[in-house]
């Protein structure tokens, strides 16, 4: 660097990457952002440079050098900038650190700085842990360790293992083989290391009961509220252990039975084209993210999906780590998923693809299908990915649709389920409480009426033959002027 490099750079001003100390007498300070800066994305500190950015210079000596290099051995792992005097006249220099930034974890005499801006400041205790995460990752995570004393292949579920087998060479993501021993299938997805089963196998394929205890946080939680936040009630409330393959079918079929599909038939044509509010490739890419980047560290930590009157969310246990922000997932990212080996086996199995690309699909599939693109947040420990619901084409509105566009605004009351349509149907006669159950299959009258039955009173599309006498024995259900407008319409809501 020369002189006129020098000012140019210090015309730019202090920043997280450029520090302004006025001499070596402050040597203390700059070796506790040079930590920082380590910790950062590095760049220059300026010994002979002022706040104002006035070059003010000092003499410089080996001694004085040999001061500088003493404080900076006090940071741990030890990593000495590149220093640089540049002679500003009249017998003064300017002392010019390179510091490179990115290659791990540091501490100034035990404590780990950070950049703030251009302010240097202690990092807090859990940025630092979450940074030391990061850094012990690429060598110990939780998927990598060995499983809990007495955990073998015996307690995994060998149909799945197979037919990720099967799946992962038909789509060309494994080689065929005629080897089909668990234990060999196993080591070539990595879930064998060592001689060791791994927690990764445990996660994707744990089946036996026992495993509950010593692997808790295997579950997902599902819910619909009646509302549009979790103050509301539920309409359906939902809690599973298992593996993430069935986790993730749980979770696919909770969205069936819960997400409306508006359907329209066009003109000329005699096939109904369907739209639903949230497509199933888009929170089908959103589950297996968060299958395969939550944090199992957690015990009670479990995936969840809640599904509101105005929007779905989807969330897992953890934080954004490597340095991504909401603002990178919806843009061409690099991709480190916090479960690389839980990843790669969703990817052989065709769950997923290639790392990187799966909130841009999701983007894309979402503006395909009408809605708008969705939220990333961090909060409470948890990462949530938010979807809105899909607006319809202005250019099909239809006889009836007045009806479908008061139930999809929601207010209070939820669209009918594809069983509650099943039932609209039904009571085109007047049913009984105990025919419409047999048509469903269903034992519970309580669950019945809550989850089924009564939305659908409540909400005006079924009515009662006795309605003073909600209690009669010779109670029967029928479908009411508004449910069979609903009905008849071009747009009829199924799940």
């Amino acid at each position: 660097m020369n002189v006129d490099e020098l000012k140019k750079l210090v015309s730019d001003g202090e920043s997280d990457r450029l520090e302004f100390k006025r001499s070596t007498g402050q040597r203390t300070q700059a070796a506790k952002t040079a930590c920082a800066m380590l910790n950062g994305l590095g760049d220059f500190i300026l010994l002979g440079i002022n706040d104002n950015g006035d070059f003010v210079g000092q003499q410089v000596t080996a001694k004085t050098l040999e001061d500088v290099s003493a404080e900076m051995r006090r940071i741990e792992p030890q990593a000495f900038p590149v220093v640089e005097t540049l002679d500003i006249g009249k017998g003064k220099s300017v002392i010019v650190l390179h510091v490179v930034g990115g290659r791990g974890l540091y501490t100034f005499d035990g404590r780990p700085y950070m950049r703030q801006g251009p302010t240097t400041r202690i990092m807090p205790h859990g940025e630092y842990n979450k940074r030391l995460m990061e850094t012990l990752h690429s060598t110990r995570r939780w998927e990598n360790e060995p499983v809990a004393g007495g955990v073998s292949i015996e307690d995994l579920d060998e149909d799945e293992i197979l037919i990720t087998l099967d799946n992962a060479i038909r789509l060309g993501r494994l080689e065929a083989t005629d080897r089909r021993s668990l234990p060999s299938i196993l080591q070539g997805l990595e879930l064998i290391r060592d001689g060791n089963l791994l927690n990764a196998a445990v996660a994707l394929y744990g089946k036996s009961g026992r495993l509950r205890t010593l692997y808790p946080q295997m579950s997902i939680r599902l819910a619909r509220f009646r509302g549009q936040t979790r103050l509301a009630d539920f309409s359906d409330n939902r809690q599973y252990w298992g593996h993430a393959f069935s986790l993730l079918r749980r979770a696919e079929s909770f969205l069936m039975d819960h997400v409306p599909i508006a359907g329209r038939v066009l003109p000329g044509r005699t096939v109904r084209e369907d739209q639903p509010w949230y497509p199933p490739r888009a929170t089908r890419e959103a589950l297996a993210n968060a299958l395969c980047h939550r944090d199992y560290t957690i015990p009670g930590g479990a995936v969840s999906v809640a599904m509101y009157d105005d929007h779905l969310e989807i969330a897992n246990p953890g934080s954004f780590q490597f340095g991504i922000t909401p603002e990178n997932l919806t843009q061409p990212h690099e991709s480190r998923p916090w479960n690389p080996i839980i990843a790669n086996v969703f990817y052989r199995a065709g769950i997923i693809e290639r790392w990187g690309s799966g909130t841009l699909n999701i983007i894309d599939w979402l503006k395909a299908n009408n809605n708008p693109t969705p939220s990333w947040e961090e909060q409470a420990g948890s990462i949530y990915v938010t979807f809105r619901p899909a607006a319809l084409p202005e250019d099909h509105r239809k006889p009836g649709e007045n009806i479908l566009q008061e139930v999809m605004k929601l207010g209070t009351k939820s669209a009918p389920s594809r069983h509650q349509v099943q039932i609209m149907n039904k009571c085109r006669e007047d049913r009984t409480l105990l025919q419409l159950m047999t048509m469903l299959g269903r034992s519970d009258r309580t669950k019945f009426r809550s989850q089924v039955l009564n939305p659908l009173i409540e909400a005006g599309f079924i009515e009662m033959t006795i309605p003073d006498k909600p209690q009669s024995s010779k109670q029967k259900y029928r479908l009411s002027d508004k449910g069979a407008e609903f009905l008849s319409g071009a747009q009829n809501i199924s799940r």
